[in-house]
């Protein structure tokens, strides 16, 4: 396994906001809050990470990105052609205005936050995880994961918690 390099310190974030997008009601499109309750149960989060649930991406994000240095959104993908479960990282732009492979399931991009918080002076860096799903849009509300999306959820977490490393957070795991 190769070594994770992190960041040189004068080049880490001093402030760090983790996104989880998303809505626990329509199965796949569930993957953010899953993140979300899972690093929460497992890890001690630093003071300088302040994680969200946000359900759905909007502008009344727009303190975030005044407050942070970098702002890291983790939602459902779809339409890669990837097996449900595999985990993808992507520049806010790769993600953004089109639609397709890289296209989040939801209206609002973190492009599009960034462009509003560009135009009204605030600056931060970002960076997109997103898991290819199986079924977001279920012909009933349900609560929960599709099975292949419920296996990844692990290895979505563990590229998180990586990508806080290479920004200079290590995560403990909370005392049982």
């Amino acid at each position: 396994m190769p070594k994770i390099e992190q960041r040189p310190p004068d080049q880490q974030p001093q402030s760090i906001a983790l996104l989880c997008v998303g809505n626990k009601l329509m199965l796949d499109d569930g993957i953010g809050p899953a993140v979300y309750e899972e690093l929460l149960n497992r890890y001690e989060i630093p003071d300088k990470v302040a994680l969200y649930d946000i359900g759905c991406l909007s502008m009344d994000m727009l303190f975030v990105v005044d407050k942070c240095d970098m702002v890291i959104t983790v939602d459902a993908v779809d339409g890669t052609d990837a097996e449900p479960g595999t985990v993808f990282r992507f520049e806010p732009d790769a993600m953004a205005r089109h639609s397709g492979a890289t296209a989040s399931l939801h209206d609002l991009k973190l492009v599009d936050l960034f462009d509003a918080a560009t135009l009204l002076g605030y600056s931060a860096e970002g960076l997109c995880l997103g898991m290819q799903v199986e079924n977001a849009s279920p012909a009933e509300v349900t609560v929960g994961l599709t099975p292949k999306v419920y296996e990844a959820l692990p290895l979505l977490v563990e590229t998180v918690v990586a990508e806080l490393y290479k920004l200079g957070v290590e995560l403990r795991e909370k005392q049982a």
